[in-house]
């Protein structure tokens, strides 16, 4: 278990990076209403109606269905803003407050914006095909910040990070090393905890779509890997 803490990498194309800020704010606003009980629902009420449910797009018939519901329809993406518990949210925002700021830097505000819900929604459509036929819906943001660790690290692979390793230990290093294993122990867990709660292929997927985005959705003057390879040329 990793939870980023600081990267201390300076801005330097954005004064301040209000998307992220804004997305975590919303995140955090839409769980204290989503878990405050008002007019008699609660968390699971929203999950039904606003999580992502895999057997809602697995035939011809449920695919029609969501079509024509305008909530179904914004599944693959109202999912991402929905949290089961304070250590659910607060560990998705760990890893947008840290490493946010710098794609969002490297991208601009509105295509950041933009790659964060194509992210979301790359994360839905592994997740569908993985867990096919599933009726428990999928809710969280770690499938959209998953993409964000992937473009962070084909951006910045050697800046150091400051993270609690095993939830307790406290390290500075590469973020290759810190971020890199976070991906790897994703595909790991695909195989260890196949039958557990967290919807891996959700975080692969969106690492995924993270990946391939960042080389076309990055400014042009922006260099991957810390423009270590401008450098050998």
């Amino acid at each position: 278990m990793f939870i980023p803490l600081h990267d201390k990498n300076s801005l330097t194309h954005v004064r301040l990076q209000f998307v992220t800020l804004g997305v975590i704010a919303l995140n955090v606003l839409i769980f204290l209403l989503t878990n405050s009980g008002s007019a008699g629902l609660v968390l699971q009420d929203y999950a039904l109606a606003f999580g992502l449910i895999p057997r809602q797009f697995s035939d011809f018939q449920a695919v029609g269905l969501a079509l024509s519901d305008p909530i179904l329809l914004t599944a693959p993406l109202s999912y991402a803003f929905l949290h089961a518990d304070w250590m659910h949210l607060l560990g998705n925002m760990a890893f947008l407050w840290v490493f946010g700021d710098n794609v969002e830097d490297a991208m601009g505000h509105f295509r950041f914006l933009l790659f964060y819900c194509l992210c979301a929604m790359g994360a839905a459509a592994f997740h569908i095909v993985a867990s096919w036929g599933s009726p428990v819906p999928l809710i969280g943001a770690s499938g959209a910040t998953s993409g964000i660790v992937a473009a962070y690290l084909m951006l910045h692979p050697n800046i150091k990070i400051w993270g609690l390793f095993l939830g307790r230990i406290p390290l500075r290093v590469p973020a290759y090393i810190c971020l890199g294993g976070w991906l790897i122990l994703q595909f790991i867990n695909v195989w260890l905890d196949s039958e557990g709660g967290v919807a891996w292929w959700a975080h692969i997927g969106g690492a995924v779509f993270g990946a391939l985005l960042i080389p076309v959705m990055k400014r042009t003057n922006v260099s991957l890997l810390d423009g270590y390879w401008d450098d050998k040329a």
